[in-house]
């Protein structure tokens, strides 16, 4: 959209992305409820005045195998941070919460005009997966040729360790690299991946020998998919959780960790055949044998009202399965009406409350799970609402922070009310006259004409965002990253840089771990050294 031209930004801006707004979202909504009363334990109040407090990162329950791990072993000769808070790994999607929320302090809180120093980079081959990070050990995907890689590099220096590597011949169908896209996950003693061909892969973290492996697209009948496995696992004791994508009730599969042996299967048919949908007033579904069952967004285990849920957010919707059996809790169908579309983002869970966002027209919805398990209400539900892609949104004390839209010009960074569904506001990142900026015909990049220098992409499209130490680190799908306040009442950005080796496609959130900050773009990945210089040395 943007490339070659300033043209393009200024269609950008015509599409209204240098504006911010304070209105609430389109009327148009379906099902809206406001929450109970508080004698049932309401949201934390939005208004203005008096917020109360919501979970913070340190109350937020640790219900992943690697997420307890994290909490009960962390290294104190790594406390690269303040020793007060020593700092953390961050083994799996969205970190040791598995919310993209950071417990790490003793961070800049201001960067220097260069931005956070850079420690180290490397060139990778393809692909969109964050890494993941244990210890001194980094986990990271690509594709080169034919072969996809599993490659272990030193946290610190970016020094390779190990590599593993097997043959693929995976075509994403759209024109997209055939890279992962999906993060590794890292447990005490293994690292285990899901390629795009469904090849789920246990290595031993020390030496990266294979351990076990599966082929899930042959073994569970997969239909055809858009984009290739997209789902990250999860560790739940000796179970590791895959949203395999099987027909015909093959959705969700768990292995042994230990020996990739299947421990159960469920969802699919059984589960949504007659669902009433969202179609010609509340139609049943039809199920069929090319049904897609394959999603993009990654599991979450969360603990509500005592009852560890598996919650998975397929393409069809929201199922909720007991984690050590598989068998079904409650359904809530959310699917978009286009038939090429997908369901990307996790599932939010602030206490017995359940935040569900897509793109593709699909909007948000609230979910409250009764006592019971079994049931739940629709608290409120927006087809117009915060549509998150890819990226999974933040949630502060009442707040939902995230990326809604589709397509990278009209994406916007929302801050919504958890309770509500109301919009607060939204950013393209760019609030400034575009007759300020002109892009160099030779290299694309874009001037600033009232200093003359060049500065970061002015929008941040498509972008993600983790928590740490107060503030969202934001990275735009043009590799600027900036540092956002958390503000329920406007967008305030701290700071704003670029590093020459993290451009488009930047589509992969970011990781900390121990004051470093690892960001991926589709051939890179750089370390960056966000620790304050009080907190402690650099390395």
């Amino acid at each position: 959209m943007f490339r070659g031209t300033i043209a393009g930004l200024i269609v950008c801006l015509a599409a209204g992305c240098g504006r911010v707004t304070a209105e609430p979202a389109s009327p148009s909504e379906v099902a809206e409820r406001q929450p109970p009363a508080a004698s049932t334990a309401p949201l934390p109040a939005t208004s203005s005045g008096a917020r109360a407090a919501g979970p913070t990162a340190a109350s937020i329950p640790t219900n992943s195998t690697a997420a307890r791990e994290v909490a009960a072993v962390a290294p104190a000769a790594e406390t690269a941070l303040a020793s007060t808070r020593p700092g953390e790994d961050w083994p799996q999607f969205l970190g040791p919460r598995d919310n993209g929320v950071s417990a790490e302090t003793g961070l800049l809180q201001e960067w220097p005009a260069e931005g956070p120093p850079l420690l180290w980079h490397r060139k990778l081959g393809e692909g969109y997966a964050p890494p993941s990070v244990r210890g001194e050990r980094l986990i990271v995907q690509h594709r080169l040729r034919d072969r996809e890689i599993v490659e272990c590099l030193h946290a610190h220096t970016g020094e390779t360790l190990w590599k593993y590597d097997y043959e693929t011949d995976f075509t994403d169908p759209y024109g997209y690299n055939g890279g992962t896209r999906c993060a590794p996950v890292i447990s005490a003693t293994r690292v285990y991946t899901f390629g795009p061909q469904g090849k789920l892969l246990c290595l031993e973290l020390d030496s990266g020998n294979k351990m076990w492996e599966r082929d899930t697209r042959a073994e569970f009948d997969v239909p055809e998919h858009f984009f290739g496995a997209g789902c990250t696992p999860i560790l739940d004791g000796n179970k590791l959780i895959v949203l395999v994508g099987g027909q015909p009730n093959s959705a969700v599969v768990a292995f042994d960790a230990q020996t990739g042996k299947t421990l159960w299967e469920a969802a699919g048919k059984d589960t949504w055949n007659g669902v009433p949908t969202d179609e010609r007033g509340g139609r049943p579904f039809r199920w069929s044998k090319g049904e897609m069952l394959v999603s993009y967004s990654s599991p979450l285990i969360a603990a509500i009202h005592g009852k560890r849920h598996l919650l998975c957010l397929l393409r069809q919707g929201l199922a909720s399965l007991d984690p050590d059996t598989g068998a079904t809790n409650f359904r809530y169908w959310f699917r978009s009406r286009t038939h090429e579309s997908v369901n990307a983002a996790r599932p939010v869970v602030v206490d017995d409350y359940i935040f569900l966002s897509a793109a593709y027209e699909t909007g948000a919805a609230l979910l409250r799970v009764k006592p019971s398990g079994k049931e739940f209400e629709v608290v409120w539900r927006k087809p117009e609402g915060m549509a998150t892609h890819w990226s999974t949104a933040i949630h502060h004390q009442g707040y939902v922070y995230g990326f809604s839209g589709r397509h990278e010009p009209e994406a916007r960074l929302q801050c919504i009310a958890l309770a509500t569904g109301e919009l607060q506001w939204e950013t393209s990142g760019f609030e400034r006259d575009l007759n300020d900026l002109e892009q160099d015909p030779l290299t694309g990049r874009i001037r600033d004409k009232t200093t003359g220098k060049f500065i970061p992409w002015p929008f941040y499209g498509r972008g993600s965002a983790i928590l740490a130490d107060g503030k969202l680190i934001v990275l735009g799908e043009r590799g600027t990253l900036a540092l956002v306040e958390l503000n329920a009442e406007r967008w305030v950005e701290r700071a704003r840089t670029s590093y020459p080796q993290i451009g488009y496609p930047s589509w992969a959130a970011p990781i900390l771990s121990r004051g470093r900050l690892y960001l991926r773009a589709e051939r890179n990945v750089v370390c960056l050294d966000l620790r304050a210089p009080e907190a402690a040395p650099r390395q």
